[in-house]
């Protein structure tokens, strides 16, 4: 089984960029689902780690065939959503909004479920907590984060393909050690930070049987 990662710097965290390689799956949520799955199953999955960081969801879906269809997946695992609402804040705003976040996001799942029937995906809720990245527009944060939330959510349901919650566990995980235990900066994960996705990765994938 081929399990794609496809998102942003969250998903990206220094893997190895060189266009084919598979060496490296990074440092963070999408290593921790593999070494769990490994050890669980030996030899019964192929992982590739695809994500960039800085990406938007207009960005995913532009490379689409070349850093997902190409690689012929049967799960894709897409964490995307913060950098549409942060690369909005500055002077060269270059955000997306959330209704065309919707939209484009709709058609790269509508357009590899055509093209790979059989395919499961994993469609993670973007996410944001309140530290220095985040405080001074911390309102803009996290209205827009929340939209873009609840349209990955939809996509979900609409699709019948699978929702991963996110921002209600780190917010109860911020009742249990501070925010930058979890995220130092409200964004980037912080190794607990990431451990959590993969817990929560993990469980919907068992979840969904696969």
């Amino acid at each position: 089984m081929n399990i794609v990662f496809q998102g942003d710097s969250i998903t990206d965290v220094g893997r190895n960029t060189e266009r084919g390689s598979r060496l490296s799956i990074g440092q963070g949520y999408a290593l921790m689902v593999t070494g769990d799955l490994c050890l669980r199953c030996p030899g019964k999955y192929e992982f590739t780690n695809r994500g960039i960081s800085g990406n938007r969801i207009v960005d995913v879906y532009a490379r689409i065939k070349a850093d997902c269809w190409n690689l012929n997946p049967d799960v894709l695992s897409i964490l995307i959503g913060v950098n549409d609402v942060w690369h909005e804040v500055g002077p060269n705003a270059n955000g997306v909004d959330a209704k065309r976040f919707e939209k484009v996001y709709r058609m790269l799942v509508e357009d590899t479920v055509e093209r790979f029937p059989n395919i499961r995906i994993l469609l993670l809720e973007p996410f944001v907590l309140r530290a220095s990245a985040t405080a001074e527009k911390w309102d803009y944060f996290h209205t827009e984060t929340r939209l873009r939330a609840e349209a990955v959510q939809r996509i979900a349901e609409d699709s019948k393909q699978i929702f991963v919650p996110l921002q209600a566990k780190f917010d109860a995980a911020c009742e249990l050690a501070p925010i930058d235990y979890w995220a130092p900066d409200g964004v980037h994960p912080s190794p607990a930070g990431h451990r959590l996705i993969a817990n929560e990765w993990l469980a919907a994938f068992d979840k969904a049987g696969l």
